[in-house]
Parts: structure tokens; C-alpha cells; sequence
């Protein structure tokens, strides 16, 4: 099945019905968030970039935090995943990423998701869905989402 896509934007992000959590990609230097995770951040008064801030979680590979939105959003549950420095993003990266979240949001319970993602570099950005499609939605049997640019 075919993720849906949906449009950044806080109406859309506040509109969101029947997803129970939020994946969000993060890079370890875009700073502030932009995309569907800046709105987020923004809803969520600041909280994902004072955890940046702190270093605890910074979107290294590897990198990866549960917040709680306190009902803040629809969704219950966010997951940022890190990808590493922006313009060293790579598609087998970003794969090996999107396979890790599908477990680990199947170890969750996790019944629905809307996946949101940084900015990539162009040639992996115009992968993005077919990644998504063929390293994500096998390994995850929930619905999925997708924020588009």
C-alpha cells in the first residue's frame, strides 16, 4: 500500500486523525527544525530543540528518542531518528534508517505513523518515496504517512 501523503504545514500537523505517533528524520546541523519537525517543535513549545540543544540526542546515525506530545498534537508518541550530517545523507543511509524505525516502531505498538524528513541532498531526496516503499512499509504493517516538501 501506498504511504499518504500529506502537506507540512500546522493545519495539517494539527489535523492529523488516526495516526498514533510521529517519525521524525533529524539531521545533526539543521538547526532550527524546518519542515513538518519545525511545526512540530513549535507545537510542541520548543521541546525537540532543547533536547538538541542538550546533546543527549543530537540526529547522529544511530540516534534515536521517544517524546511524548502531551496531547499537544493528535498523535500520542514522536520518534526522531538521527541521519547524520545533512549533506552526508546517502540513500543506503537513509534505507538502513527507515529499517531501523519500522522495527522499532513495530516493537512499540505503534498502530499508525506519519514519517517527516529533513531536507536530503537531491539525489536522495528523489529516492525518498521509493525508499520509504521498499525499506519501510514491508517491515511496518501499520498505516503510514508521509510528509511532503
Amino acid at each position: 500500500m501506498k504511504p499518504q501523503q500529506l502537506t507540512v504545514g500546522l493545519e495539517a500537523l494539527d489535523s492529523l486523525s488516526g495516526i498514533e505517533a510521529l517519525c521524525c528524520f533529524v539531521t545533526e546541523d539543521e538547526r532550527p527544525l524546518s519542515g513538518a519537525a519545525g511545526f512540530l517543535d513549535w507545537r510542541l513549545c520548543g521541546e525537540l530543540s532543547r533536547v538538541l540543544g542538550s546533546g543527549f540526542f543530537i540526529g547522529a546515525p544511530g540516534d534515536k528518542l521517544l517524546v511524548p506530545t502531551d496531547a499537544r498534537v493528535p498523535a500520542r508518541r514522536i520518534f526522531a531518528i538521527g541521519l547524520g550530517r545533512s549533506q552526508s545523507v546517502t540513500a543506503l543511509g537513509l534505507e538502513h534508517a527507515l529499517t531501523g524505525a519500522a522495527a522499532m516502531l513495530t516493537r512499540a505498538q505503534v498502530p499508525s505513523v506519519a514519517l517527516a524528513f529533513p531536507t536530503l541532498p537531491k539525489a536522495v531526496a528523489g529516492q525518498r518515496d521509493e525508499l520509504v516503499e521498499r525499506a519501510f512499509a514491508p517491515h511496518f504493517q501499520g498505516a503510514v504517512a508521509v510528509f511532503s516538501p
